[in-house]
């Protein structure tokens, strides 16, 4: 049976212990064994390289180098990361290393939780988005600074909402994308503002292919 580890945290505007929640319950019902901690001391007292998958959860907030660096090192070494939204791309901001595992950060979201945007699925041939249509979020649309590493199976297009950025025309921005840290595989889904989001039949679908591709 593969295990798990959901860590969640953080700033509670985005609902960390429910999403949390229907994140564990996603992994059970693929049978995954799924720990949730509410405490970053875990990553520091746990033997992490024993999880064949993390979930980060937690918003904002900091993290120590002792904390840190066994998650980067269980990664390198073939442990599976996978999350969403700021849960996993806001996490710790001033931890650069972090960021650098996940393949980006987010740093705007114009216009705020009410926006109505289209999700464009890039490559409907891969597990990740196979049967996955284009379809249209009610919510925060993320501008994230990205690694070009990554390799991005999911977009959005800005500008929709007014700001400074629309004088740089149309961008295509990612919204899911997948990259490698040493032998481990990292998957990243921007959607999930609150749990009502993550409960979206696509985000669903998303998050459940990630977890599992994922997965050492």
């Amino acid at each position: 049976m593969k295990k798990a580890l959901i860590f969640q945290g953080g700033w509670e505007g985005h609902e960390p212990a429910e999403v949390a929640e229907i994140l564990a319950g996603i992994l059970k019902q693929e049978t995954y064994e799924v720990d949730i901690t509410d405490t970053l001391e875990t990553l520091e007292k746990a033997e992490l390289t024993g999880y064949d998958l993390i979930v980060p959860n937690w918003t904002q907030g900091t993290i120590t180098k002792e904390q840190l660096q066994p998650l980067l090192d269980a990664v390198a070494a073939g442990t599976g990361l996978a999350g969403l939204h700021g849960g996993m791309g806001d996490s710790f901001r001033m931890a650069v290393d972090y960021q650098f595992m996940v393949g980006g950060q987010w740093v705007a979201h114009p216009g705020n939780e009410f926006v109505e945007y289209q999700v464009r699925i890039l490559d409907q041939d891969h597990p990740l988005t196979e049967g996955i249509n284009d379809f249209t979020v009610v919510s925060e649309q993320y501008y994230m600074h990205v690694d070009p590493a990554v390799k991005v199976h999911a977009t959005t297009k800005f500008p929709i909402s007014e700001g400074p950025h629309e004088a740089n025309g149309e961008v295509e921005m990612p919204v899911v994308w997948t990259k490698r840290w040493g032998k481990g595989k990292v998957y990243y889904c921007s959607l999930g503002h609150v749990a009502k989001t993550v409960n979206m039949p696509e985000v669903i679908t998303l998050m459940r292919n990630g977890m599992v591709w994922a997965t050492r």
